[in-house]
């Protein structure tokens, strides 16, 4: 794929963050809202490190460019920063979630 398909996949993925995370008609208080921003930031942090891993396996192993970005790379070290970047980019997208959940106002402790 090219890098312009690679573009409009981030793009339309931000978009759906962008779109799923607006809070239109909600109110709420100054916690309720940090934690929602800082959620949405997560969200948007985990999908650029997913992309990333993605563009740098796609571009390693299945590019028809022998050698990764121009870099003298070997394949194991670009599946060492894909699996890097997907493993954070995984904790950001749990943690992510933990933080866009509404919270319990009577909890049961």
């Amino acid at each position: 794929m090219n890098l312009t398909d690679w573009l409009v996949i981030l793009a339309i993925a931000l978009a759906a963050i962008a779109f799923f995370c607006s809070r239109n008609g909600r109110k709420g208080s100054l916690t309720d809202r940090a934690r929602h921003a800082h959620g949405t930031r997560l969200l948007v942090q985990a999908t650029l490190a997913l992309w990333a891993a993605l563009l740098v396996l796609e571009r390693c192993f299945a590019g028809s460019v022998s050698v990764p970005f121009g870099l003298g790379a070997s394949p194991r070290v670009a599946l060492a920063v894909a699996l890097a970047l997907a493993a954070v980019g995984g904790i950001w997208s749990f943690r992510a979630s933990r933080l866009l959940k509404a919270r319990r106002i009577f909890g049961a402790c």
